[in-house]
């Protein structure tokens, strides 16, 4: 019972959540769980299942298609890191993934600071810088093949017309993994310039034309305001490119099919799986190292890089 002029009595903390939880919110909630659950579904089907049945797989001595399997626990894994060759594979993966995502990152800031104008011509040459990131790895493998080439490729025939001879790039386990970093690096420079292209859209006018009236010129200009703003931009393609890079299959399997020299982790368990080795367990194992240091390594990126990240 309320007093005459006195404010209502607040409702009781049960009465308040039957309140919260109507008709219209559980009907909310039936909507949400009908379209999200089928997502969910596919997702843990063919993302999260192939995962734990990975980890099982890499704890067994067994071949593809065998019916039967042994269990040999963390065999697998030791034989890995006790291997000699596991070492040169960690190697050639991390120089392909740093020079493949250094230099495609840089290429792609400099052609990102020369398309940020207002010239004619513009939109087709962004679309030409572009068009290579979304081609086929397979059919951007065949073409490269044939430019390296040392007989018949376009690159031979001038190193031959300058008077030089053509290096053997596919023999060469050194000159095999320049070409493919090579070829990597004009595949993805594209899209490291088109995604730097809208962070350049997104610096403020007022702060170039302050920094100009300050005297600032465009190297000091492009170090001191240019730069960290483009900080957040550096740090999304920073992640993306090295994920990505170390998940590279179509360009290694099309241009160096025998792996000399250019065997990174996931090409290595592609080898052993289905490479003639016949080892699916073994691939399994590899596959999960990789997997850890994906994780491993977007973890500490988050963790330390994104301190010197400066949102605006």
């Amino acid at each position: 019972m309320t007093t005459l002029g006195a404010p209502p009595e607040a409702p009781p903390p049960v009465a308040r959540r039957r309140r919260r939880f109507g008709g219209r919110e559980r009907r909310d909630a039936l909507v949400f769980l009908a379209l999200a659950l089928p997502n969910l579904a596919l997702i843990g089907l063919f993302t999260y299942w192939p995962l734990v049945a990975n980890l099982q797989y890499s704890t067994l001595d067994w071949t593809l298609g065998s019916p039967t399997a042994r269990s040999v626990g963390l065999d697998n894994y030791v034989r890995f890191f006790t291997s000699p060759g596991s070492w040169e594979i960690l190697r050639t993966t991390l120089v392909f993934t740093v020079v493949t995502v250094g230099g495609s990152m840089l290429l792609g800031l400099l052609i990102a600071l020369a398309l940020d104008r207002r010239v004619r011509g513009a939109g087709p040459a962004r679309a030409a810088v572009f068009a290579p990131y979304v081609l086929s790895g397979v059919g951007v493998g065949l073409v490269w093949l044939f430019i390296f080439d040392p007989t018949i490729g376009v690159l031979g025939a001038v190193v031959r017309a300058l008077g030089g001879s053509s290096p053997d790039w596919f023999n060469d386990p050194t000159l095999s993994l320049v070409m493919l970093c090579i070829v990597s690096i004009w595949k993805n420079m594209g899209y490291a310039a088109v995604i730097y292209l809208a962070g350049l859209q997104t610096v403020p006018r007022d702060l170039l034309e302050a920094a100009a009236l300050d005297g600032a010129g465009p190297w000091c200009t492009f170090r001191s305001v240019v730069l960290p703003l483009l900080s957040p931009t550096t740090f999304f393609l920073f992640i993306t490119s090295v994920l990505n890079t170390l998940q590279a299959f179509d360009l290694i399997r099309i241009m160096t099919p025998l792996g000399r020299g250019t065997t990174t982790l996931i090409y290595e368990a592609y080898l052993q799986a289905f490479g003639g080795y016949n080892r699916a367990g073994y691939s399994a194992a590899v596959s999960t190292v990789l997997f850890v240091l994906l994780v491993l390594f977007t973890v500490l990126q988050l963790r330390f890089l994104e301190r010197k990240v400066h949102y605006r």
